[in-house]
């Protein structure tokens, strides 16, 4: 499921939304994945493939998919018990918007 999720991103995203190029790095179970998001689109790479991104999100897949598939929007109290962890949350919710999950 995940693997489709990031395979129909790039159809997903909602050109504009990035005005500079944002790199964001998925660590969801045993997938992982980093994005590029600029004003025209958006790419996906299998792995780590940035030594900084601009974003990290760890997560589990259930979490992620609870996100994704049944529009939960991650609280204050989820960062804080560490069911989802980024150094960038703002970047998160931009993202979330992009694809069209807000």
């Amino acid at each position: 499921m995940l693997e489709k999720i990031f395979t129909e991103l790039p159809n997903q995203y909602q050109p504009g939304r990035f005005s500079k190029p944002t790199s964001i790095y998925f660590s969801i179970d045993e997938t992982r994945k980093t994005l590029h998001l600029d004003i025209s689109g958006c790419r996906v790479e299998n792995g780590r493939t940035l030594d900084n991104a601009d974003c990290i999100c760890k997560t589990s897949g259930e979490f992620f998919l609870k996100v994704w598939i049944n529009g939960y929007k991650p609280g204050i109290k989820d960062f804080l018990s560490g069911t989802i962890k980024s150094n960038d949350p703002g970047i998160l919710q931009s993202f979330l918007q992009a694809c069209g999950k807000s």
